[in-house]
């Protein structure tokens, strides 16, 4: 036990003798360990969140978009009025709502506002009428279209959320929405839809109005947005089948939370590199610990000449210097496993995320750190056994 303690004593004299070269040395480790662990409980964090997020999305959303017969998106490709009703009959298949995209339409929040707000143009899109159900998005304020909006081609409008905020709408405000010059009522605001973003921003009208407004061919939407809570894959590849059946056109489908596991893949792939660039800054680490003991040995000549000449053996010479690189290995991985959490408890507030950390993965990667300091230790502290003392003399 004393000398344990003999050890302990002189490594903590060592390694605080010259604090710069001790910081130095702990660089590396906590560099490596820290860059690992937040890249790992980054990871798993944003994971979490997304699978939290799927979950109350739920993945059985279908997006299908028109293609022309050659398989492309170009000549504005529709997709027959008729097929919504096929696919709505469809088993599965809960709800279908089928849109247009109006293009080059500039809003403002009623006329002459000019010298108040910034025009600017926002999708303005024609759409069924149970939009809502489909996406499973609620209402803000006030209601969607409905029945009698589109039997009269009323000038009624619901707009998003991130639109209505722009304007400074107010719940319940009686309020117009001026598009291209043509003034709208305002009869409701729909809350953000986390898988089109883009809707949030938009103006809906329905497509009798935008037919008798703006003069679009027909009633025929460019995309179709199906719920199917079960069988969502077969639905996806039964839907171009169904649609191609009404005429030349048909329609590519997809389901959005594809996308966001595709997101998860890339932010995982990302993590991977910091994980490589984490593992590369620890063996440079270790080198660098080699490097600095190598030359704290010929630094410290004098001493181990005295320990020599007072009767203490290569080994013990050797196992004091091991043990301080054993010291730094645990100082090293402890602090950058701190550093690590700390980064992903602040990317996690940032982004809202609940934290999540491997408490295995911390003891594992803090591990890695001291057998990377052990392993680099070897080489200083066989040179320092080795130096005999009338060597030392000649050094120190």
């Amino acid at each position: 036990m004393s000398r344990i303690s003999d050890l302990v004593r002189v490594a903590a004299a060592g390694l605080t003798a010259r604090k710069v070269r001790t910081f130095l040395i702990l660089l590396g480790p906590i560099l490596g360990v820290g860059a690992i662990v937040s890249a790992i409980g980054i990871n798993e964090s944003s994971k979490g969140y997304l699978k939290e997020q799927l979950q109350e999305l739920g993945t059985d959303l279908i997006v299908a978009n028109a293609q022309d017969s050659l398989g492309g998106f170009g000549q504005n490709p529709r997709i027959p009025e008729d097929a919504i009703g096929r696919v709505a009959r469809l088993p599965d298949v809960t709800s279908v709502t089928g849109t247009f995209q109006i293009s080059n339409i500039v809003t403002l929040p009623f006329e002459d506002a000019e010298n108040y707000y910034r025009a600017f143009p926002v999708p303005v899109i024609a759409t069924g009428l149970n939009l809502p159900t489909t996406m499973e998005v609620p209402m803000v304020s006030g209601r969607f279209l409905n029945e009698f909006d589109s039997n009269n081609a009323a000038r009624v409008a619901v707009i998003g959320r991130d639109l209505a905020d722009e304007y400074g709408y107010l719940r319940g405000e009686s309020r117009t929405i001026s598009l291209n010059g043509v003034n709208y009522g305002i009869v409701g605001v729909m809350d953000w839809v986390m898988l089109e973003p883009s809707m949030d921003s938009a103006v809906f009208i329905t497509f009798p109005t935008a037919e008798n407004d703006w003069e679009i061919e027909n009633q025929d939407p460019s995309r179709l947005y199906v719920r199917a809570p079960t069988n969502t894959q077969q639905v996806s590849e039964e839907i171009p089948t169904v649609v191609s059946l009404g005429g030349p056109d048909g329609a590519r489908t997809s389901v959005p939370t594809d996308l966001l596991d595709a997101e998860s893949q890339v932010d995982e792939s990302l993590n991977n590199l910091t994980k490589l660039m984490g593992g590369l800054a620890l063996v440079v680490g270790g080198v660098g610990i080699a490097n600095v003991m190598s030359i704290s040995v010929i630094q410290r000549a004098s001493e181990i000449g005295i320990r020599r000449a007072l009767g203490h053996t290569r080994s013990t010479i050797g196992i004091q210097f091991l043990f301080e690189a054993l010291v730094v290995g645990i100082l090293g991985g402890a602090l950058g496993a701190l550093a690590g959490s700390g980064v992903v408890w602040l990317t996690a507030w940032m982004r809202g995320y609940v934290m999540v950390l491997s408490i295995p993965e911390l003891i594992g990667w803090g591990s890695v750190s001291v057998a990377v300091a052990v392993i680099a230790g070897l080489y200083p502290s066989l040179k320092a056994a080795r130096l005999e003392p009338l060597e030392t003399l000649r050094l120190g």
